[in-house]
């Protein structure tokens, strides 16, 4: 692992942690005196391309915010494991939340509002995010969650499918498959293999928000034009009926590729996170 210094910030990486998985602090130059916040990012990407290169590191450390990133197994400067259970969403969250406590996260404490933390994830990694919020609600003190869905594509996913493209160059017929596919390749860094076993490791934890829902404010973000933008109202209320606040912002003109560099969506997010 290597540390990474973004405009005048301190960065370093976490000791103790999996050494397969790329974690890093970046540290403000004034710090705010509040929790650290822990950016998932989504599939197939990077905490370099979802959070530094979009210019959200940046504007969190702006604020005053000590941030933790990690990149997913597979994923960007993390390694590749070879056994599948690496890359189940299970074993994923046991791994953040030891990242997290590894870089001095505490749990939650009335008056220290330096306590706990707040999570920001998107797409993939907006789905981890409530499934960690939901299981540690001792930590977690709130949640943005952009380009949220209340299913998860990667379940039908066609393994079979993809693995017969890359064997030999067979057709894809399924659109939503083949677009991931093209994704994932788009990518040198990711190692393409490593995120097949991730998708055969989620289809094989299925993702329904309902079982267990985070008991903590949140914020749903969401382009006008992402095809996941109807499932917003049902994660909103699913959250209230838990007796969870929940607002919902929706981005104009926006899609799932490019509402994660909206100046709207990163102010309302530190906003939120402010409190």
């Amino acid at each position: 692992m290597s540390g990474r210094h973004t405009g005048q910030q301190q960065g370093h990486t976490v000791e103790g942690t999996d050494p397969q998985l790329y974690v890093a602090v970046h540290e403000p130059a004034s710090d705010a005196g509040l929790r650290p916040v822990l950016l998932l990012h989504g599939f197939s990407s990077s905490s370099k391309l979802n959070w530094e290169d979009t210019g959200w590191v940046s504007a969190l450390l702006e604020a005053g915010r000590r941030i933790i990133t990690v990149d997913l197994p597979g994923h960007g400067r993390s390694g590749a494991p070879e056994d599948r259970d690496s890359y189940s969403p299970s074993k994923i969250r046991a791994d953040l939340l030891q990242a997290v406590f590894d870089a001095g996260a505490r749990p939650l404490h009335d008056g220290d509002p330096s306590s706990g933390l707040d999570v920001v994830g998107y797409s993939l990694g907006s789905r981890l995010a409530w499934e960690f919020a939901a299981t540690q609600p001792e930590l977690v003190h709130r949640l943005v969650l952009g380009g949220p869905n209340d299913s998860d594509p990667l379940a039908a996913f066609d393994l079979r499918a993809a693995q017969d493209y890359l064997a030999d160059g067979t057709p894809i017929s399924d659109e939503s498959t083949a677009q991931l596919l093209r994704m994932a390749l788009l990518l040198p860094s990711n190692n393409i293999f490593a995120l097949l076993s991730l998708v055969e490791a989620i289809k094989a934890e299925p993702y329904d928000p309902a079982e267990a829902v985070p008991h903590v404010p949140m914020l749903l973000v969401v382009g006008d034009k992402d095809e996941r933008a109807h499932t917003l109202p049902r994660l909103a209320e699913l959250a209230r009926s838990a007796g969870s606040m929940a607002e919902q912002l929706v981005l104009p003109g926006r899609n799932h590729t490019n509402a994660i560099t909206s100046r709207a969506f990163k102010q309302a997010a530190i906003s939120f996170l402010a409190v």
